[in-house]
């Protein structure tokens, strides 16, 4: 089947698009990528035998995409260059990745009239309402996250199937929408065998961390991720635990109100920034790490996904220490892979780590359930086939 998923961003990176052409391809389907290019980029490429075919864009169709369903120019430009797409590929099923571009292709595919696959990577409507530029003028009066949800809602109708990324995912689209759950697949946000079993370790990263006892978190770095909780509980962790160390591997716009804290706290020796890194420098820090947390602020987005970081650190055989956001809560407690503590609650986190500090043998524990789990559960290889199951039965 020559299936076009359609990406309204640059192309690389983005591991979950890559991840599922990847399986796809391997199942014997041929797969076109349109997706956008803001600069010099080949407008055709060929990456792991992705299609990739790129579609000129710029900054006035960037700041439209944030209007996309406040007045309609995104979807109007976006729909005259994704006909050109399905028609020149001949394409055979659309798969469509989250819904800021998905009413321009419900309308390029009046024409065609393909199935259509809605993947719900976040449950955008409530992410975007702890965007900043959302919460202040103009954001607040000109984007509306009600009206967002409720073109989620038509589009999730509208599909063939929809995809989601845990199962308490399905359950609110399920509670929310009435669709049959049958309509809907699980395809979870999980890493590949690789990521682990093929890591080149930097010892250079190993070494500087050897003496400390270090308290990881790698990725978006966002207050809603929950990072002030974990710094707000270093100044107490330091009295018990004299080589303490907070290692944040990450980045975003907010990070000089973690810094500013940091200082006013006088805690810069036990906490490194260390900014965005490459990906393949992950495992590296994971494996110089003690704790690996995921301290998230409960919100309905966080309460059902998952942070693709948890199947890092599980990889590595790391005691996890996150939130009772609720989806990240249940699984780490089925699996016993780590402890959970109240969202925002400084002294249950500390009491936490000091927990596993302790408990040498606990922690070994949580950490050797979390491994096994990734190794014959919770890998891109097994959960990632309901995606090509999908396909393979899919009515074009």
């Amino acid at each position: 089947m020559r299936i076009g998923m359609i990406l309204d961003k640059v192309f690389p990176p983005d591991p979950r698009v890559e991840n599922e052409a990847i399986e796809l391809i391997k199942a014997g389907h041929e797969v076109f990528l349109f997706c956008l290019s803001y600069s010099n980029q080949p407008p055709k490429e060929l990456i792991n035998k992705i299609q990739v075919i790129r579609y000129t864009s710029n900054k006035l169709e960037y700041k439209l995409s944030a209007l996309a369903y406040t007045v309609p120019f995104y979807t109007v430009l976006m729909k005259k260059k994704i006909h050109h797409f399905l028609h020149k590929n001949k394409i055979e099923a659309i798969h469509i990745h989250d819904i800021r571009i998905a009413e321009a292709v419900f309308k390029a595919n009046r024409t065609f009239k393909l199935p259509t696959i809605l993947d719900l990577h976040d449950n955008m409507p409530e992410v975007m309402k702890l965007y900043p530029h959302l919460q202040k003028f103009p954001g607040k009066y000109i984007i509306s996250p009600k009206k967002w949800k409720q073109k989620e809602e038509s589009f999730i109708e509208k599909s063939t199937k929809v995809i989601t990324v845990s199962q308490e995912f399905i359950d609110e689209v399920v509670e929310r929408t009435h669709i049959d759950l049958q309509k809907i697949v699980l395809v979870p946000n999980t890493i590949r065998k690789s990521f682990y079993s093929e890591a080149v370790i930097d010892e250079n990263i190993i070494n500087r961390y050897k003496e400390e006892y270090v308290i990881l978190y790698v990725g978006d770095t966002h207050i809603r991720r929950g990072l002030q909780t974990a710094i707000r509980s270093i100044k107490e962790i330091s009295k018990h635990i004299k080589n303490i160390k907070l290692v944040i591997v990450g980045s975003n716009t907010t990070d000089t109100l973690l810094k500013k804290e940091v200082i006013e706290l006088g805690i810069e020796k036990f906490v490194d920034f260390e900014g965005w890194q490459n990906v393949k420098l992950f495992p590296s820090y994971i494996k110089a790490s003690a704790i690996c947390i995921s301290p998230l602020h409960r919100n309905k987005q966080h309460d059902v996904a998952y942070a693709n970081k948890v199947f890092q650190y599980m990889s590595f055989a790391k005691p996890l220490l996150v939130s009772d956001a609720i989806a990240q809560k249940k699984m780490v407690e089925r699996v016993q892979s780590g402890l959970v503590h109240t969202e925002k609650d400084t002294e249950d986190f500390t009491e936490k780590v000091l927990t596993l500090y302790t408990n040498k043998k606990l922690s070994a524990e949580l950490g050797k359930n979390g491994k096994h789990f990734v190794e014959t559960e919770f890998c891109w290889e097994q959960t990632s086939k309901n995606l090509v199951h999908l396909y393979d039965n899919l009515k074009t």
